[in-house]
């Protein structure tokens, strides 16, 4: 069924007409990684793609071009996943964001899955927002769930946001449960050699941490945190845009 907010479901006649009164566009960011046996390699991008939609139902604004992979290095342990360089993220987003400031757009959303990704977007949209007057913003999705979860989650820290664990297999399970195969959830701590100096930023790969790309606590997720966290998340993303972008659904 055709989505009537995403660009690349338009004409170009649809496109132009709905431009003469949008100046906003969400961009989804996501990649494809290993994300433990019970989910999808692509469950950042799915995420994104479905939270952006839920967004763009509530306020004036088209979805943009999706890069569905991303800056995933330190996984590429795991198989399946697809890692691209920083600088060739930089250049294709640059290239989309130039040609979306083209076509008349002022503000600019990122709807951003994956952690590898937020410096690169970052860098541009501050570029961008000095030599060409655009507002930007991004959500770090994962990072974003965290204060947006307190009392829905049972765990706290990384065993509740680590990698698809509790929050984020929460989240596959309400937005895409065929997805998800629940009976391989597991709960996985982190070597205490992974949390002695929490403050000090290391580059380690992915698989000295974690046997099968779950960090935290998966067993305890449900659909019903799940939709909790995506209602609240999203009602907060559309409070912000409405009052930052002016973009109010007419």
């Amino acid at each position: 069924m055709k989505n009537t907010n995403w660009m690349k479901e338009m004409s170009w006649t649809e496109f132009q007409e709905r431009k003469a009164d949008c100046d906003t566009v969400i961009i989804p960011a996501g990649a494809i990684e290993v994300y433990g046996p019970q989910l999808p390699l692509g469950s950042d991008s799915i995420v994104s793609e479905a939270i952006c939609e839920r967004v763009a139902e509530r306020v004036n604004a088209m979805i943009g071009p999706f890069i569905e992979v991303g800056e995933s290095a330190p996984l590429y342990g795991f198989p399946g996943t697809i890692k691209i360089m920083p600088e060739t993220y930089y250049l294709v987003m640059r290239d989309i964001m130039e040609s979306l400031i083209h076509w008349g757009f002022k503000n600019f959303m990122f709807i951003n899955m994956h952690a590898g990704n937020v410096p690169i977007i970052g860098q541009l949209c501050r570029e961008y927002q000095r030599s060409h007057g655009i507002k930007c913003a991004q959500v770090d999705w994962w990072r974003f769930t965290q204060p947006n979860s307190v009392g829905i989650c049972e765990n706290t820290g990384w065993m509740a946001h680590g990698h698809a664990s509790e929050c984020g297999t929460s989240v596959m399970m309400y937005l895409h449960p065929e997805y998800v195969d629940f009976s391989k959830a597991e709960c996985i701590k982190m070597d205490g050699k992974f949390t002695k100096y929490p403050d000090i930023v290391t580059y380690d790969e992915f698989g000295e941490k974690t046997p099968n790309g779950i960090l935290g606590d998966a067993t305890i997720a449900t659909k019903e945190k799940g939709e909790a966290i995506v209602t609240k998340c999203v009602d907060r993303i559309v409070a912000f845009m409405e009052e930052t972008f002016d973009c109010q659904k007419k």
